[in-house]
């Protein structure tokens, strides 16, 4: 009996370890995995699915140069979006904990909130759940609200004591089916004024991909974009980054 036990047992171990290494060559060949370097700086991308589509450029033009993160699912396997701002509160400090990067502290965060304050749904819901209906929706959040809002993620974010670099909402085009063209102008404009109070820069993705050709938007009337858009955004942003970079002793790290 021992020894059928014995072999019951031997089995279950070669079992875990068949199991765990098939589990890490999956890990491994997940596109959002990566080995991050303990003596490189730590950077976070934080915003809605525009930054989801600039993030793994943004870590490849910076490999060697920093650690480049965003937020994650529970598994750690697919990007989480930041959505609204009011998502952003409820979320901020859970995204910014650094037990995640085994790390004291960021020293860059990159930012955006936006065009999910500018959605307007039916039925209202600021959790942007509803169905997209610029017609007849109610926009998430007013541009007071929006401010407001940005104001506190503001406050939040200086806590951690990253550099913080403020990216402006991207482009809207005519007839997108729940946003209003020219509503994120509007809204660029108030994050412009919380970011000019507290001295942060601003990364205008805005004024960029209002030159882009139709051919880097995945379709007409789409605010996302083809891998060559995000491609794009994401040479602007790790250009921003390391601006900022270049501006941190190398004793912070």
């Amino acid at each position: 009996m021992s020894s059928f036990f014995t072999k019951i047992s031997i089995l279950l171990i070669f079992g875990m370890m068949f199991f765990n290494s098939f589990l890490s060559a999956q890990e491994k060949t997940n596109p959002w995995f990566f080995e991050p370097n303990p003596d490189l700086p730590n950077v976070l991308i934080l915003g809605d699915s525009i930054s989801e589509g600039y993030t793994l450029p943004v870590r490849k033009l910076l490999h060697g140069k920093a650690n480049v993160y965003r937020p994650m699912n529970a598994k750690n396997t697919a990007p989480e979006n930041c959505g609204n701002t009011k998502m952003g509160l409820r979320n901020l400090d859970r995204w910014v904990d650094t037990k995640q990067i085994n790390s004291k502290k960021w020293d860059v965060i990159h930012f955006n909130w936006g065009l999910w304050d500018i959605n307007r749904r039916i039925p209202h819901n600021q959790d942007n759940t509803g169905i997209r209906d610029k017609i007849n929706g109610t926009i998430s959040f007013t541009e007071k609200e929006y401010a407001e809002n940005l104001e506190k993620i503001v406050e939040k974010l200086k806590k951690t004591d990253a550099k913080l670099i403020w990216g402006s909402t991207s482009f809207v085009p005519e007839g997108e089916e729940g946003r209003v063209s020219g509503d994120e102008i509007k809204y660029n404009n108030a994050a412009a004024k919380v970011m000019k109070n507290h001295h942060i820069p601003i990364n205008n993705i805005h004024e960029l991909t209002s030159r882009f050709e139709p051919s880097l938007f995945r379709g007409p009337r789409d605010v996302h974009y083809k891998s060559a858009g995000s491609q794009k955004i994401a040479e602007q942003v790790a250009e921003q980054i390391q601006k900022i970079l270049g501006n941190i002793s190398v004793e912070s790290f």
